[in-house]
């Protein structure tokens, strides 16, 4: 039988530049393993990560908008979709590793709590004694500790790499992971849009002028300006970046969505709940701990009871959250069912 993953890295020396990461030049696991005869370990690590637990969860995980009426608006799961996509196409035309840079997009958002970046306020709130909650360092903690009932994943080197630098701050070592940061923000900022004229939160008529000229003036417009720039911007540049221009007009939009929609009374009406379920469920699993399920409960041992439990609130859907919450402290009698 042919070694299939061998023919698949033989290929990556033709179809990937010197500047992307090929497959046999990975760093490797931080567990050593036989590789497959099929897959290279950049494909093994994107099935590990469509097949967790965690990756499952998205689906049911608010993107902006809390429990939104329709079927239409994006979710964790959706935005991660379309920041793959978005990555993919950029990867492949500056002839980087798709698969590596697919694995990235697949597993950056596995660390957001229930309720959006409201959760994640409410988390680095209450663990503001504990060194803060961040989405990224909760995504890697995700696959190195949480999955497979603290095993984790065990995926290579620049995966996790990646993972954790996806954010605005981060520095990837990686091009691919560079892809993925930038395309992260330009998938969020453009379906944010989208859901916001859907929601009735922004109208076409106060969308700036300035936006609409330098990207367009319908969704697959602006992606498709975006991208076109990243990738001439990018080329033979060492670094993913976008042109200046583009990158002014972007960085004023991601400040006119801050102020018009991220933080709009109508977006967030909802969101000085979040923490009062949330710090609840925290603090009676802080105080009973024999409660916890019981891979959390081994996690408790290792990494200590707050870590655990902080592990368990924040990995919770927004329907399951709210379901313990009124498990927990709602009179029976008093529960909508």
């Amino acid at each position: 039988m042919p070694n299939f993953r061998e023919k698949r890295e033989a290929l990556e020396r033709r179809l990937i530049s010197p500047q992307g990461v090929r497959a046999e030049n990975s760093k490797g696991r931080a567990v050593p393993e036989t590789e497959s005869d099929v897959r290279t370990c950049f494909q093994r690590d994107m099935d590990r990560i469509i097949h967790s637990k965690s990756f499952r969860r998205l689906m049911h995980k608010t993107q902006v908008f809390l429990q939104p009426e329709g079927d239409h608006y994006r979710t964790r799961l959706t935005h991660t979709f379309e920041v793959s996509r978005i990555a993919r196409t950029i990867a492949r035309a500056l002839e980087l590793s798709e698969d590596l840079t697919e694995a990235i997009a697949l597993g950056h958002d596995l660390g957001h709590t229930p309720f959006g970046h409201a959760g994640e306020r409410a988390m680095n709130d209450i663990l503001k004694e504990d060194g803060g909650f961040r989405h990224a360092e909760q995504s890697l903690r995700v696959v190195d500790r949480v999955e497979k009932d603290g095993r984790g994943l065990n995926l290579t080197y620049e995966v996790r790499d990646g993972i954790l630098n996806h954010t605005s701050g981060g520095a990837p070592e990686t091009l691919e992971g560079q892809v993925v940061r930038i395309a992260d923000r330009a998938a969020y900022i453009n379906h944010d849009v989208d859901d916001a004229l859907r929601a009735g939160i922004l109208k076409e008529s106060d969308i700036p002028e300035e936006f609409i000229c330098a990207l367009g003036d319908t969704y697959s417009a602006r992606i498709d300006t975006i991208i076109m720039d990243i990738i001439t911007a990018s080329l033979d540049s060492g670094t993913i970046c976008m042109s200046p221009g583009i990158s002014f007009v972007f960085d004023s939009f991601h400040s006119f969505m801050f102020q018009n929609v991220y933080t709009n009374v109508q977006a967030k009406s909802e969101e000085k709940k979040v923490y009062g379920i949330l710090n609840g469920i925290f603090e009676y699993y802080v105080k009973n701990p024999d409660k916890l399920p019981g891979d959390f409960k081994r996690l408790a041992e290792t990494d200590g009871l707050r870590r655990a439990v902080a592990d368990y609130v924040s990995g919770m859907t927004d329907k399951y959250a709210v379901y313990q919450f009124s498990e927990l402290f709602i009179p029976e009698a008093w529960q909508v069912r």
